[in-house]
């Protein structure tokens, strides 16, 4: 064969494989889009469907009535009191005087469903900012049950049959008439973000378990940084390179990929268990999620010490600086930008986490706010799974923006994250 055929059968040879290679790769880069595209679409699907749902629990439904403050009101001592005060009748004489058409027992019964059992509240605060109220006749606005808030945003068919209905067919004609002549109005829900955990959807808030889950960030946040940042430097600086570091970087590789149910179980077993710490409160949580997030801030400390170049260490040491004094001065402060970007990951990480929570009793009912670190308290994750386990469908609602919440800190942590990192981030 002559070197012009051997020539040519080697072009062809070289050809053909090029083409097969340029298929596959475009083949591998449909793949890679096909994957994104999908990804990116179940995302679209599930802001949707948790923006749809829970941007409506920002508002609330309220009933503008006329109150009568002459009837029904204990004073003593120019004070009202609130106890002997029937404060349940004066709504309900405000709803009859609003509807006299209405004399039926049960018909009235159905009446003062419509407003919500936290008007008493309501009413008793009004009076203690108000007491010159006492015997005047005012307008005032109450939040209505959850019933009729999910009607009046469109959450109940009126037209199923009036037993597969929570509203009575009275009721929507009452409800019906108030909105027709303005006496129904849809405010901020203020409620969500100042109340606690009720039975009542209209009255449940997210403010004990979100001042929880900061409470126990903050435990977080003093333990693990300054333990995992510590851990860090010694094992990068001055541990011997022996069998017991290369045992213990091993076992820091494991525990961040060590299910978060694990920790929940040693917490409860060292803390709880062992040291007495009350359950269900933040300081426990925090430490639990200390555990947590130590491996994620050693090893983003460990990738930010070895990212720095060896002739600054080289060059400190040529001077007659000390290790210490190298560490101190050069290392720790060029790191540092990256052990803070770790820090807040896995702080973010350990802000959406339920799985630990649950195993040390942050599952209960929680109505009160927290004030110290060992009050009972909840955490915004568990309240997300409580109400997503409850029947009612406002819950739903609540649930799907106490998410969008969550969602909004998360981001905003993984935000400063990156923010930090562009802003003291050094080149070399």
């Amino acid at each position: 064969m002559s070197k012009k055929n051997l020539s040519l059968s080697t072009q062809q040879k070289v050809r053909k494989s090029l083409s097969s290679r340029y298929k596959k790769e475009t083949l591998f880069q449909y793949f890679g889009l096909s994957s994104l595209s999908v990804g990116i679409i179940f995302l679209v699907i599930f802001f949707y469907s948790v923006l749809s749902q829970g941007f409506s629990a920002f508002t609330q439904t309220y009933i503008s009535l006329k109150v009568d403050f002459s009837d029904n009101l204990v004073v003593k001592n120019n004070k009202i009191d609130s106890i002997d005060s029937n404060f349940d009748a004066i709504i309900r004489s405000a709803l009859r005087e609003r509807f006299p058409e209405v004399n039926n027992r049960r018909d009235r019964r159905e009446l003062y469903k419509l407003i919500s059992i936290g008007a008493v509240y309501q009413l008793i605060d009004h009076l203690d900012m108000s007491p010159g109220d006492v015997g005047s006749r005012e307008i005032l606005s109450f939040p209505t049950s959850s019933d009729v808030d999910m009607y009046v945003k469109g959450n109940i068919d009126r037209k199923l049959d009036e037993s597969k209905r929570t509203i009575s067919n009275n009721q929507m004609m009452w409800i019906d008439e108030l909105v027709e002549k303005g006496e129904i109005k849809m405010k901020f829900n203020s409620a969500l973000f100042s109340n606690g955990d009720s039975r009542e959807p209209e009255l449940a808030g997210i403010y004990s378990a979100l001042k929880g889950s900061f409470l126990m960030l903050f435990i977080t946040l003093i333990v693990s940084f300054p333990v995992g940042i510590a851990a860090a430097i010694y094992l990068e600086e001055f541990a011997p390179k022996n069998k017991i570091s290369d045992l213990i970087e091993v076992n820091i590789n494991n525990l961040a990929a060590v299910p978060s149910i694990v920790f929940g179980l040693l917490g409860l077993a060292v803390f709880i268990n062992w040291f007495g710490i009350p359950r269900s409160s933040p300081l426990v949580g925090g430490l639990v999620l200390s555990l947590l997030t130590l491996p994620v801030i050693i090893i983003s400390s460990r990738a930010a010490i070895t990212a720095i170049p060896p002739s600054i260490k080289e060059a400190a040491l040529g001077v007659g600086a000390s290790h210490m004094q190298v560490v101190a001065h050069h290392i720790l402060p060029l790191a540092f930008p990256g052990m803070l970007t770790g820090a807040i990951i896995g702080m973010s990480r350990a802000l959406g986490e339920s799985a630990p929570l649950l195993m040390i009793g942050m599952v209960a009912f929680i109505v009160d706010i927290p004030s110290v670190i060992t009050d009972p308290s909840s955490a915004l994750p568990v309240q997300i799974y409580l109400w997503a386990d409850s029947p009612e469908r406002a819950f739903a609602e609540r649930t799907s923006a106490a998410i969008i919440i969550l969602l909004g800190f998360l981001l905003t942590m993984n935000l400063l994250a990156i923010y930090l990192r562009k802003k003291f981030e050094r080149k070399w």
